[in-house]
């Protein structure tokens, strides 16, 4: 298959609520995340994610997403001078030898204030799908943050058991995380940037799948699998298309 049609079937497969394997790259993390649209979320998605996967289960949000809640990265929280003077670990645990990266992108943590523990398929799936629909109509009717907060407060609460990876400013001109790239996906195939995903680990669990065993489970599978490489390009070629708003 060639780029664009590997692309294409990705695309393709999101819109449709089906997964997308996506490998980032071997100058960063090295692994293979399996991706779903948030929005599609069910309980038999979280399932597969947790057995099928093996590492943590999170929640990719774009820029705008975070922007239009005001959610915090957690990096900027826990190195607040405020927060580290009243709660000096803080100041012990500083995040400052990422190998990866130099920042990280988790924000809150959610639960669905329908759940009762938050953490069954049932309820991380009524998290997940709630968090992708209240999103999509706070971007598409304009609220304000604090219409959009208090709407996220009605039926959200923090901390809880999906948690919350958000895209950089810039998104992949910024940085090239599994994030940014989750999101990307989902704005190719014209959906809310909001993905939940997990990593791929070896069934041991000591490291991350290969790449080439990803790949080999993926096409098993029918799974269209992905390379950053080619999310950003795809994404480069439509904003050449369409404008640098997509």
């Amino acid at each position: 298959m060639c780029m664009s049609e590997i692309v294409d079937a990705a695309i393709a497969a999101f819109r449709q609520g089906n997964p997308v394997c996506l490998f980032d790259s071997d100058k960063r993390e090295g692994e293979t995340d399996l991706l779903f649209p948030a929005s599609f979320a069910q309980p038999a998605t979280m399932r597969q994610l947790r057995q099928d996967c093996g590492g943590l289960l999170f929640l990719a949000i774009g820029h705008d997403v975070g922007e239009a809640f005001g959610m915090p990265f957690l990096q900027d929280l826990h190195t607040h001078d405020a927060l580290m003077q009243q709660y000096p670990i803080l100041s012990e645990l500083k995040t400052n030898d990422l190998r990866y990266d130099s920042r990280s992108a988790f924000t809150l943590s959610i639960n669905h204030r329908e759940t009762y523990t938050g953490i069954t398929d049932y309820d991380r799936a009524l998290t997940t799908r709630r968090f992708a629909e209240l999103a999509a109509t706070v971007v598409d009717e304009n609220l304000s943050k604090k219409d959009a907060q208090q709407r996220m407060g009605m039926e959200f609460r923090t901390p809880g058991h999906i948690p919350v990876c958000r895209e950089s400013e810039g998104g992949l001109l910024k940085r090239q995380g599994h994030t940014e790239l989750a999101v990307g996906i989902a704005r190719l195939a014209q959906l809310v940037p909001v993905v939940i995903g997990a990593e791929m680990l070896q069934p041991d669990g000591d490291s991350a799948l290969s790449v080439n065993d990803a790949r080999i489970w993926a096409q098993e599978r029918g799974i269209p699998f992905l390379e950053g490489s080619e999310v950003i390009a795809a994404l480069h070629g439509q904003e050449q298309k369409y404008g640098s708003a997509v």
